[in-house]
């Protein structure tokens, strides 16, 4: 990321706080973009770890579940049913939430990501109170009667897209051999 990328994005707010969250959102999400430049859509479609995961699948999760998360500090746990009840069509579904399918684009994928980047940190900066919570909906990963603060789940994006930017640097190596770092 460019020092005029992190500053314009740091000065979206003047509270430090938030600052801090929107250059680590914007940190992360440059390196997610830098890995996928100047791939084909094929390229972006290809598996070439023994892992399901493939580069424009990744920032499509990414971005979905960025906006999952920014609609969470919003609105609180959205209705969904218990996942040890998921039939073979909703893993499918889920599934195709980490491919890019056929009738998918990677300029697609990364517009939509972008949106959504957009729409999170408008949230970051002007959300009125760091501190609100709500609880988890119930799931196996997560604690019953956890909270999460929306500072909390802020972070959360800014490790999941950490987390998901490295998974592409390796994949993106396997691929062709350009790194993102180093």
């Amino acid at each position: 990321m460019t020092t005029t990328e992190q500053s314009s994005t740091a000065a979206a707010t003047d509270d430090p706080e938030r600052a801090d969250l929107l250059a680590m959102l914007g940190k992360g999400r440059h390196f997610l973009r830098f890995t996928v430049r100047e791939l084909t859509d094929d390229q972006a479609r290809q598996r070439t770890t023994a892992s399901e995961l493939t580069l424009g699948g990744l920032v499509k999760h990414v971005a979905a579940v960025e906006a999952t998360w920014a609609d969470f500090v919003v609105n609180g746990p959205a209705e969904r049913g218990d996942p040890s009840t998921m039939t073979e069509e909703d893993f499918a579904d889920w599934n195709n939430g980490f491919r890019l399918l056929p009738e998918e684009t990677l300029d697609g994928v990364l517009a939509d990501y972008a949106e959504v980047a957009k729409r999170t940190d408008e949230l970051v900066a002007s959300f009125p109170d760091l501190d609100a919570s709500h609880p988890l909906p119930p799931a196996p990963w997560f604690e019953p009667g956890a909270r999460w603060t929306a500072r909390r789940v802020f972070m959360h994006i800014i490790a999941e897209t950490a987390q998901h930017s490295g998974h592409a640097d390796i994949i993106r190596e396997s691929l062709d051999g350009q790194k993102s770092m180093g």
